[in-house]
């Protein structure tokens, strides 16, 4: 298949000539089985399945929620993986419901807590999505402020959050604070220890069925599934945990916004993107925990169905691979060499990433809000 062949979603045709094509068959058209398995197939891993499978039988649309905090540059994890996910998602009939969580990244001191600024960062965020081929038609996919959210339904929310808050120990609370990128030995602010109560109650707050999260956000989750178990609730929100890609440099376990080597940025120029690929940590015959071929399995295999890559005669030929398993099983016997895959998926990215460029250089609001926002420091 030719990758630049690949139609763009028909909502964001003006602004995106690479993204992933949109399903063949609509969602009403699908068996439950087929739903199950796209809106399965986004976590890596689900509580519980025999419930989700259960709400995807008895109600049309289910409601999923995703969240972000505006704090710095999109990198491609956030960026492209999550234009997957959401396509998938809305591709099986769910709407998808982003958590433009500007009060949150006050709460946790990002941007220095200047709400200004996390504004500014989250219009640039939508941009991104916007570019990349996020599918927006339809009404599938909604961008809510939780400032305003909160502030337009104040009597609902905060009793809410002080019902949670009151049935929960502090140390149980402190043990969620790895969703905020903190660990139990960090000392907290009170708005830190506030926030995953907060976080919790955005769940019910947004009526979501599914939460469709990291798993860095998985222990809120869960305190959410407890908090229906004390209230007797019967209906429990699902929790479909996607993966989190590492670092590409050795022994980064996720990619870190404070250090650009690690990740590719989604507006990152093609000769940004093929140093970044270059000085990866990629070590021969090893696919394990190997970034190079994360990024491959999670990103581009998952965008363009096969990888694609071009050698000379001698060195084996041109190779295209379907699925993963068949790249790995190359890899590990050394038929593969890491001087063969990073060339390959430094085009495929910039590929993906040019109609992000393009957009960002021809749109004057987002090339002002990209402007500014590399402008500002980025906290921890």
């Amino acid at each position: 298949m030719d990758e630049t062949a690949i139609p763009p979603s028909e909502s964001v045709a003006s602004l995106s000539v690479s993204s992933p094509p949109p399903p063949q068959t609509s969602s009403s058209q699908m068996s439950l089985e087929e739903r199950f398995r796209i809106v399965r197939s986004v976590g890596e891993e689900c509580i519980q399945e025999d419930e989700l499978l259960n709400l995807l039988e008895k109600k049309p649309q289910l409601v999923c929620y995703d969240g972000f905090e505006p704090s710095g540059r999109m990198h491609i994890a956030q960026g492209v993986m999550k234009a997957i996910n959401v396509n998938k998602l809305t591709s099986a009939g769910c709407k998808v419901k982003i958590w433009i969580a500007d009060w949150f990244a006050q709460l946790n001191n990002k941007m220095g807590g200047d709400l200004k600024k996390i504004k500014v960062v989250g219009e640039y965020l939508i941009e991104i999505w916007k570019a990349v081929g996020m599918n927006l038609e339809g009404g599938q996919v909604e961008f809510l402020w939780s400032s305003d959210e909160i502030n337009s339904r104040a009597n609902e929310y905060w009793p809410l959050v002080m019902d949670i808050a009151r049935r929960n120990k502090l140390p149980r609370i402190v043990r969620c604070c790895q969703i905020m990128g903190r660990n139990e030995q960090d000392e907290l602010t009170a708005a830190q220890i506030f926030y995953p109560c907060m976080q919790c109650a955005d769940i019910f707050f947004l009526k979501a069925d599914i939460c469709q999260l990291g798993m860095d956000q998985r222990k809120v989750n869960v305190l959410a599934r407890e908090y229906c178990d004390d209230i007797k609730r019967k209906n429990k929100p699902i929790i479909l945990s996607h993966h989190m890609l590492p670092g590409l440099q050795q022994g980064q376990e996720k990619m870190s916004k404070s250090d650009p080597s690690s990740s590719v940025y989604m507006e990152d120029e093609e000769a940004e993107v093929n140093l970044k690929i270059r000085k990866a940590y990629c070590p021969p015959q090893i696919a394990a925990g190997n970034p190079c071929l994360e990024y491959i399995k999670y990103i581009i295999l998952p965008w363009f169905n096969e990888f694609k890559v071009e050698r000379s005669p001698q060195n084996g030929g041109d190779k295209i691979y379907k699925t993963f398993e068949e790249l790995a099983v190359d890899y590990e016997s050394g038929e593969l060499h890491p001087g063969d895959v990073k060339p390959a998926l430094a085009k495929s990215l910039n590929k993906i990433l040019q109609p992000v460029r393009d957009h960002f250089k021809n749109d004057a609001n987002a090339r002002e809000l990209l402007r500014r926002v590399k402008s500002y420091k980025v906290t921890k």
